[in-house]
């Protein structure tokens, strides 16, 4: 239909502008134009109201019904909006109308069938990434078209602010590149130097069986890099990745002692102490673990060094399926300079998954200890309809 037909359609129904709009709105359908259907949604639903068409400074408000109609009539109009402007290829304008309804599972359907490429690669790193879209897909990207440093980079300063299951995704991206990375130039090493490793020889049993292979300070990538991803990968809980990560930890022991950075408490003692951490939740060597970290918690000082000693012995005993104890420890040394409402929260959650109404007792004393109210109302009644 030409421009002159359209106007010649709408002119036939001067008389019907329930009809006019409605042929507007298959007008831009079939034009595929969807900001200006957008624009045509809405007036449709304006006129079905009995509101004027185009909304003005001076509305006089409306009745709570209308105003519900009007806002779901909006955001059918943004979804059928979204939903065209991502299918031609228009993945951030498509996000800004998609995004006030909150179908996020429809974006991720649709920005699915895109392939990411240099054209459109920032647009859907914004949308896939940075607005929570799909953040392994997103960071996968990154890994792929900016490399290992930049991605980690990223990671420190955007994907860790997110929610645990979108930096678990992210970290699980990193993991495998690196992991795999590392496999393969080590294979290569063993191929230079003598017979190729057996395919089923993970990375440990390689490097096990051939000490030489980190001889003279010999390193197979980027040793930071190493370091950052065995840090990072600790939030995972696959067992096949918890494996990685410790597998990366034996290798990075064995790098000469200019690669073996210090960390932070209680990761002082970099790789040893992840290898323990890694080994306490792939259900090995538990015991002499979780005595590690329990000496760090009470050792280390916590004014100088904070509280991460603590939450990770806290951790470690939650993630093992020790609840009581893990609530027992929290409440014990956690300095009582940290306000009990950073603390509460997360007792609470761990309670949660432990099988034994007697968990919230040494909750609702420590609320009572720090004098939370509100902390021990929260409490008594979870633990009164759990």
């Amino acid at each position: 239909m030409t421009s002159a037909e359209i106007f010649n359609r709408l002119d036939e129904q001067r008389s019907n502008p329930g009809e006019m709009l409605e042929r507007m709105v298959v007008h831009f359908r079939e034009k595929r134009q969807p900001m200006e259907l957008f624009e045509a949604l809405k007036m449709r639903v304006r006129h079905q109201l009995g509101l004027q068409l185009l909304s003005t400074e001076s509305e006089p408000v409306r009745a709570d019904e209308v105003e519900r109609q009007l806002e779901s009539g909006l955001l059918d109009a943004c979804r059928e909006a979204g939903v065209m402007l991502i299918e031609d290829g228009k993945v951030g304008e498509g996000w800004m109308y998609l995004r006030p309804t909150g179908d996020l599972e429809l974006a991720r359907k649709l920005i699915a069938k895109i392939d990411i490429n240099d054209e459109n690669y920032d647009a859907m790193i914004q949308v896939l990434l940075h607005e929570g879209v799909d953040v392994a897909r997103g960071f996968q990207a990154v890994i792929d078209h900016q490399g290992t440093c930049n991605s980690i980079t990223l990671f420190e300063q955007a994907v860790q602010q997110r929610s645990k299951a979108d930096r678990r995704a992210a970290a699980s991206c990193l993991l495998e590149h690196l992991y795999h990375e590392l496999v393969v130039l080590v294979r290569g090493d063993i191929v230079r130097r003598e017979a190729p490793a057996d395919e089923s020889e993970t990375l440990s049993e390689m490097i096990e069986k051939r000490k030489w292979i980190l001889d003279e300070g010999g390193y197979h990538l980027d040793t930071t890099h190493l370091a950052s991803t065995v840090r990072i990968a600790a939030i995972l809980t696959s067992p096949s990745q918890l494996r990685k990560a410790w597998e990366l930890t034996q290798y990075g022991r064995r790098l000469d002692h200019q690669f073996q950075y210090p960390g932070d408490e209680p990761f002082v003692d970099f790789y040893p102490a992840y290898s323990a951490y890694y080994q306490v939740l792939l259900g090995e060597n538990v015991e002499a673990g979780l005595k590690m970290f329990e000496r760090k918690a009470k050792s280390v000082d916590a004014t100088q060094h904070g509280t991460a000693a603590i939450e990770s012995y806290v951790e470690l005993l939650d993630r093992v399926g020790r609840q009581k104890e893990a609530i027992e420890a929290a409440v014990t040394l956690v300095p009582d300079a940290v306000p009990s409402q950073r603390i509460v929260p997360l007792l609470l959650e761990i309670a949660a998954r432990a099988n034994d109404q007697g968990v919230y007792e040494p909750i609702l004393d420590y609320c009572r200890k720090h004098n939370d109210i509100i902390g021990y109302a929260a409490v008594t009644h979870v633990a009164t309809s759990s």
